[in-house]
Parts: C-alpha cells; sequence; structure tokens
C-alpha cells in the first residue's frame, strides 16, 4: 500500500525537496525506488483523450511527473525506470465552449485528423469543463522543474482554469478547485496574467475545504505564490 501511495502521489511525494532545495534522505530514495521498480511506468502510454482513456492517460503523467522529478533531484543516479513522455492534451483557449461532445468515431474530424497521428490530443478543441478537472488530476505536475505539453497547455488556457476553479467553488467542489488553483498559483510563479487573484482563492479553500489531499495541494500551493514571479 505504501508503494502503490507513492505512486499516486506521483512528484508530489518530492514537492518537500523540490520547493525547498533539501537533499532527500537515503531512505526516501530507497522507498522511491522500490516504488518504481515494484510497480514501473508503462512503456506505451496510452493514447490522450478523447482517443484513449482518460484516467490511464492521466496515471502516465503523473508517474512522468514523479520519474522526471526525481531524476532532477539526483542527476547522477539513474532511478529504477524511466517514464515515456504521454501524448500532450487537447487545447482549451479562450473560445473554448463549456463542453464539447466528442463524436462516436473518438473525436476527430478529418480535418483534425490529417497529419495530428492517433496518439496525440494536440490540435483538438475541449470544452473548459471537462479540461479544466482533468488539468486538476494533473495538478501533481504543478512544480517547479516540471516542464512538457501539458504545462504549455496550462499556460495558454489560464481562463479556462479559472472558469473551472470558480464552477469548482460554486459547486463546493473544494478538492477539484484547490487542484485547478494550484495550476493557477503556479502560472503566478510563472509571470503569467490570471483573470483571478489565486491568493484569495487558494485561502478561502483552505478555510473551508479540508482533507488531507485538499490540504497538501492547498499548502502547495501557499508556496508556489510565495515565489517570486518569473
Amino acid at each position: 500500500m505504501a508503494l502503490g501511495a507513492v505512486r499516486v502521489l506521483g512528484a508530489d511525494v518530492l514537492a518537500p525537496y523540490v520547493l525547498t532545495g533539501q537533499d532527500m534522505p537515503i531512505e526516501e530514495r530507497d522507498a522511491l525506488e522500490l516504488a518504481l521498480s515494484a510497480l514501473p511506468p508503462d512503456r506505451s502510454p496510452p493514447a490522450a483523450p478523447p482517443d484513449g482513456p482518460a484516467p490511464a492517460w492521466v496515471t502516465a503523467w503523473v508517474t512522468w511527473g514523479l520519474v522526471t522529478a526525481y531524476t532532477r533531484l539526483t542527476p547522477t543516479d539513474a532511478p529504477a525506470a524511466a517514464a515515456v513522455p504521454p501524448p500532450g492534451p487537447a487545447r482549451c483557449d479562450d473560445t473554448a465552449p463549456r463542453r464539447t461532445p466528442w463524436p462516436a468515431d473518438g473525436g476527430r474530424t478529418p480535418v483534425e485528423a490529417a497529419g495530428t497521428g492517433a496518439a496525440t490530443g494536440e490540435g483538438l478543441q475541449e470544452g473548459w469543463v471537462t479540461w479544466s478537472v482533468r488539468m486538476g488530476q494533473l495538478a501533481s505536475l504543478a512544480l517547479p522543474g516540471l516542464d512538457g505539453p501539458v504545462h504549455d497547455a496550462v499556460r495558454s488556457s489560464p481562463l479556462a482554469l479559472a472558469r473551472g476553479a470558480t464552477r469548482a467553488m460554486l459547486r463546493r467542489d473544494f478538492p477539484t478547485a484547490a487542484r485547478i488553483a494550484r495550476w493557477l498559483a503556479w502560472l503566478h510563479a510563472e509571470g503569467v496574467p490570471l483573470p483571478l487573484a489565486p491568493a484569495p482563492l487558494t485561502d478561502h479553500i483552505r478555510l473551508h475545504g479540508g482533507g488531507g489531499r485538499t490540504d497538501l495541494d492547498t499548502a502547495i500551493a501557499h508556496r508556489l505564490l510565495s515565489l517570486k514571479p518569473a
């Protein structure tokens, strides 16, 4: 169960060291190596939604974040297993509708399918409700030092995240709001202009939310907000 918990938390297992610059104790490095050995990353990541199953795709990205963060913390050591970067997410810019019903054939029109390949969601437009919730499920990637297609998508879609966070707050879905607010805090640390202030949002979630995962996301968001914008 402990090894499985490491895989579920992803890079958040390493957040104390990523955010403070402290060295990992040898026993924690051994535990992480054991988790990666016992539950190795999938060498063939699934296609991005809507072409592939969203849960498996999210898990593949969480694993990528864990392995990448660990490799950067211990550059002289090779992790027990390497993670293949999964396909990037669909886009969700300011023109995205609330929801996008994907066609029954998997979501691609002939124009969208041309030249993109079946393994990536890049180039597809997704509604901001589903997209923001899915990005929230990838909140463990919202840490300094991690960068990739998910981060590029987040940088280009602050309005979709703000809408998603607002919707979650109105629904009193504090766990989802905390995950999305963490991305907004990460964007703030990146110096990206935001359509809402992430600090009051994070404070409100901390006061009215609760639970281990929500508390963790809120604590990391507060730490990100303390970083000087790039």
